[in-house]
């Protein structure tokens, strides 16, 4: 197996942070480019250890999808002066649960991440602090170009100091230039008072190190891409002075999509969003890196059932929304994309949906393991960013009674394991506050935004099943 992976080296240019890894002899590198960010001027006032220990952050949960090769060390190369014995609770935490899929995707249980050394001379030095008392919430939202951005975006609008938008391109899923133009359509149909853009460029997760990489065991590669988004907006935040980062992940993610019998855990592939990796990236962020700051989804109190209603006043904006990580903006072949389909014509207008992906995914052969997966009808739910399986009924009801057909429709019908709708119309229409991060900010519109979009889809729903 891969015996060391390595922090090379990690640096930054006025508007570029690189990272550079090693693999043994293989390397890797990733870089940042940041269109608001000046790092030299950053440097100056607040002085290049801070920004090195920044950019060590996010160097940190970059080299963890390195890990995906099984290496036995890690070293951390100049900059194991930051490898606190908190900083390393919070990377292993992190790959232990993010890379719970890996291990069970590779049968190997046991392996949790390379030893490493713990050092931290100079991970306790003083935190960028952001000012205590700011007349008004400066928030910047991240925004991927979903049905998820989209919906959290209008909520924040009712913010009294409105919020930024932060949009982001990543060389994984295609050229750099497609991926902006898809966001700034999008965008067209927010508010935000400032767009900041991140461009990412990788070239580990789109290589062919699994069939030609030296030594390599794995099947698949894992990233924390959560994580890692979180980490790289930091230089954002201490510029521009944010108090919050919000994103739009929502309660449907805290759930995984299978129990492996081996170890007894959840293998959650949305992990990263869920409201646990919430709490634990607060509280490490908030008092070793960012004093002041608090990272919260505008959409963790509800799911997705709420959230595909919600896009009803937003129909004008939805042939430009997208969420396919293989081909934007859809595959129609993949798992996120069926699971969209299905819940675009369950809870929106046909004649909104259809244009969008000018094919009836429910007669798609190729799509019927797909749709067998999300059922509950094969050993595991897909490995994507989609809802639960009784959200995936409950959309297959809604698509049956308003008269749609298909090979899928049929499929539901004569094998799914029907549920208590009633029950599912309760539980995925109320709104859960214990799961809102920002407290703070509740009173500013968003929980009166989140409650109307509730009820509005619970009285949706009502008119189905009652």
């Amino acid at each position: 197996m891969v015996e060391t992976v390595s922090l090379l080296d990690a640096t930054w240019s006025r508007h570029q942070l690189v990272a550079r890894f090693a693999a043994d002899r293989m390397r890797f590198t990733t870089s940042y480019w940041y269109d608001s960010v000046d790092f030299d001027e950053m440097a100056e006032i607040h002085g290049g250890e801070q920004i090195e220990r920044l950019l060590f952050h996010v160097a940190a949960f970059e080299i963890n999808k390195i890990c995906s090769l099984r290496p036995q060390r890690l070293d951390w190369g100049r900059f194991a002066r930051f490898v606190t014995p908190e900083f390393a609770g919070l990377w292993r935490e992190v790959f232990r649960n993010v890379w719970a899929q890996w291990r069970f995707e590779n049968d190997d249980p046991d392996y949790h991440g390379p030893s490493f050394d713990i050092g931290g001379a100079a991970g306790d030095a003083p935190a960028f602090s952001l000012p205590a008392e700011p007349a008004t919430a400066r928030v910047l939202s991240f925004f991927g170009g979903g049905k998820d951005s989209l919906v959290a975006a209008k909520l924040l609008e009712t913010l009294p100091g409105g919020y930024d938008l932060l949009s982001y391109s990543s060389s994984i899923y295609g050229t750099a230039r497609h991926q902006h133009d898809m966001l700034d359509a999008l965008i067209r149909f927010c508010k935000p008072a400032h767009h900041r853009r991140q461009w990412i460029y990788d070239d580990f997760l789109d290589s062919p190190v699994i069939s030609l990489g030296d030594r390599v065991r794995s099947g698949t590669l894992t990233a924390a891409e959560t994580p890692s988004s979180i980490f790289a907006a930091l230089p954002y935040v201490v510029h521009h002075q944010y108090t919050h980062i919000a994103l739009a992940h929502e309660k449907s993610a805290d759930t995984g999509q299978v129990r492996w019998q081996r170890t007894g855990e959840d293998v959650n592939h949305q992990w990263g969003k869920s409201a646990q990796a919430e709490t634990l990236l607060n509280q490490y962020i908030s008092t070793r890196l960012v004093r002041g700051l608090t990272y919260f989804s505008a959409l963790k109190p509800i799911y997705d059932v709420v959230i595909f209603n919600m896009l009803r006043k937003h129909l004008d904006a939805l042939p430009f929304a997208h969420s396919c990580n293989l081909l934007k903006p859809w595959c129609r072949r993949c798992a996120k994309c069926v699971y969209v389909w299905l819940n675009y014509l369950a809870y929106l207008p046909e004649e909104a949906v259809l244009p969008i992906f000018d094919e009836n995914l429910f007669d798609t052969t190729g799509n019927m393991k797909i749709f067998r997966q999300m059922l509950g009808l094969e050993s595991h739910l897909p490995f994507e960013c989609i809802g639960q399986m009784d959200e995936v009924k409950l959309a297959f009801e809604l698509c049956r009674r308003k008269g749609l057909t298909g090979q899928a429709i049929d499929l539901f019908a004569v094998e799914a394991i029907k549920p208590d709708y009633r029950a599912l119309v309760n539980r995925y229409t109320r709104v859960d506050f214990d799961q809102f991060g920002a407290a703070e900010l509740l009173k500013d519109g968003i929980g009166e935004g989140l409650i109307a979009g509730a009820a509005e889809a619970k009285q949706y729903l009502d008119s189905f099943f009652n």
